[in-house]
């Protein structure tokens, strides 16, 4: 895979580390500490072409693909993982999704905004009663003459205090499933729709997250995103991007742990010799190496068939539930490697373990992962067998 790397992937994974080394890394520790994220950082990163590597260029984008993206991803990810969950939340589940399915009226109204950091996005669909089953969303959108009144919440919505942009998935019909669910386009000033406050987190602590709320909240019926009927096709459309490009975040989180653990035990002496010379260390160290690479080779096999315009259902969940369950296993061996000052918050390992337990549960549960997997399997199996 590396050997396909383009220009333009090594350009958007460049500029990306650049950004990540000298403008993340100092800040991530304060990040973290204030739980909140600078708005700066998107026009930053605007100017940088990083918001919009999977956005055409007449809109204000690179147009450089989703391989790019997820090495994007995963840089920034080395640095604040934070930072990378909002960017993703931002440039891919908002960005990306209004572009695919929006008109050009649409397009040309938010696209530009979006990728230039002047306006933040958020993509919001988990409610109270739906996270894994979003199908049985509440949230009601009725039509009213040119305007759609939006009732219910969402909960658990990153960038939700920052953004001024939201695809919000509403249910146009009162049965489940297809042609019941809508999208919708909605600005932070249309009358009716309030934030609540930020929830306290385990990891990623400086990415908000946020509840939002619809009481009659008009939405122009120009807002509507494509077709009334079809939000939970394009749903499920994003999820595989979402899962593919996202997979480069714990690919990031784990890759910088053991960084920081080869360097710490190279450094580190017990017992008269460095604490790398213990041959459980180095199986340790060895461990998480190779399965960075596997995961990183897993992310670019998706994202490389989304570029591709191939089936990749199956390929994205490979890809995410490796990537939660070896982001999991290097953090934590990182911790081991640093032993006491690991477990301690003066150490960026300990953030590093809170933040990857968050790969295993958004964008679509381990355990959701692997029913989709044996799906596929079974699908194929059936067809070799006709």
């Amino acid at each position: 895979m590396p050997a396909q790397l383009e220009d333009s992937h090594k350009l958007a994974a460049d500029t990306a580390r650049d950004f990540a080394s000298k403008r993340l890394k100092s800040l991530a520790q304060e990040i973290e500490d204030s739980q909140s994220l600078p708005a700066e950082l998107f026009r930053e990163m605007g100017r940088l072409g990083l918001l919009g590597l999977a956005i055409p260029e007449k809109y204000g984008g690179t147009d450089a693909g989703f391989l790019a993206s997820a090495m994007a991803m995963e840089e920034l990810s080395k640095a604040s993982a934070a930072v990378a969950l909002s960017y993703g939340a931002h440039s891919f589940l908002c960005s990306y999704n209004l572009y695919a399915h929006a008109d050009e009226a649409q397009r040309k109204r938010y696209l530009p905004k979006l990728c230039s950091g002047e306006w933040i996005g958020a993509f919001a669909l988990t409610e109270p009663e739906a996270g894994s089953d979003a199908a049985s969303l509440k949230t009601k959108a009725a039509r009213e003459g040119e305007r759609y009144l939006l009732n219910g919440s969402k909960l658990f919505i990153t960038n939700g205090s920052l953004a001024q942009v939201f695809l919000v998935f509403a249910r146009t019909e009162r049965r489940r499933g297809q042609g019941a669910l809508s999208a919708f386009i909605v600005e932070k000033g249309f009358p009716g729709f309030s934030v609540g406050k930020d929830m306290r987190k385990l990891g990623t602590c400086g990415s908000p997250l946020s509840e939002l709320y619809f009481k009659d909240c008009e939405v122009p019926a120009e807002n509507l995103l494509g077709e009334e009927g079809a939000g939970l096709r394009y749903m499920l459309e994003g999820l595989d991007m979402e899962r593919s490009v996202f997979s480069g975040m714990p690919v990031g989180i784990a890759q910088a742990a053991l960084d920081y653990a080869l360097a710490y035990a190279v450094k580190r002496r017990q017992f008269n010799q460095s604490l790398s010379s213990f041959q459980l260390i180095q199986e340790m160290l060895a461990q998480m190496a190779t399965e960075i690479e596997a995961a990183r080779l897993l992310t670019y096999q998706a994202a490389s068939r989304l570029d591709e315009g191939l089936e990749v259902s199956k390929y994205a969940s490979f890809a995410k539930l490796f990537g939660a369950q070896m982001a999991m296993r290097a953090t934590q061996n990182a911790v081991q490697i640093l032993g006491g000052y690991g477990f301690t918050k003066e150490c960026p390992v300990e953030r590093f373990y809170r933040d990857a337990a968050l790969i295993g549960i958004g964008g679509g549960t381990s355990q959701i992962q692997q029913l989709i997997i044996a799906r596929e399997l079974l699908k194929e199996q059936a067809k070799r067998r006709d």
